[in-house]
């Protein structure tokens, strides 16, 4: 069985979030990868998430975070939508028409339920072979790729242990996905 990888190429990235987007045409698919690759929320938590989660219907307008009680730790955990999460939920919603605050934001074949984590483990894994890259994606890479990108941006590791609440520092440096040319890239920048 293979780990899951986080998608470290910035324009994979993009052509991800793109296939669904623009080839696809598939704007629930497209808000899917753009709210997981920008929370790094589990894929459980993500499809469980309804439209008052992150929208205000009394004002018109997206909330500034989700706050949601984690399914696997129990714990509670707010999380600041950014530019990309936000456009992409909203590209979806008004594609939509009329949406409602108990709906499922994603949902599957019936709207009185969420998308199965199958079916979200097939739309990623199906763009990721479209797209011919090299590690077959899955739905835990939205939430690695997170982690991996605000690492490289100078993160500290403390702050994505606290965000991903991971127990321990080992558990997190895996989830990071650092590679042979991640340490290299330390040694050429730095020239001391």
């Amino acid at each position: 069985m293979s780990t899951s990888q986080p998608i470290r190429n910035k324009n994979e990235l993009q052509e991800l979030k793109n296939y669904y987007y623009e080839t696809e045409q598939n704007l629930r698919n497209y808000a899917l990868i753009c709210l997981g690759i920008n929370s790094a929320l589990r894929i459980s938590d993500l499809l469980d998430l309804r439209w008052r989660d992150v929208y205000s219907f009394e004002r018109s307008s997206f909330l500034t975070h989700i706050s949601i009680q984690e399914q696997k730790t129990g714990k509670e955990t707010r999380v600041a939508l950014n530019k990309n999460a936000t456009q992409g939920l909203c590209c979806y919603m008004n594609s939509l028409g009329q949406v409602t605050a108990n709906s499922y934001i994603f949902p599957g074949r019936s709207s009185d339920q969420h998308l199965s984590r199958t079916q979200a483990f097939r739309i990623i894994r199906h763009a990721s072979e479209q797209l011919h890259f090299e590690n077959k994606l899955s739905c835990h890479s939205m939430r690695k790729t997170f982690g991996y990108h605000a690492w490289k941006c100078g993160t500290p590791p403390a702050v994505l242990m606290d965000i991903y609440n991971h127990s321990s520092y080992a558990i997190t440096k895996r989830y990071l996905g650092i590679e042979q040319d991640d340490k290299d890239d330390v040694f050429l920048h730095l020239n001391l």
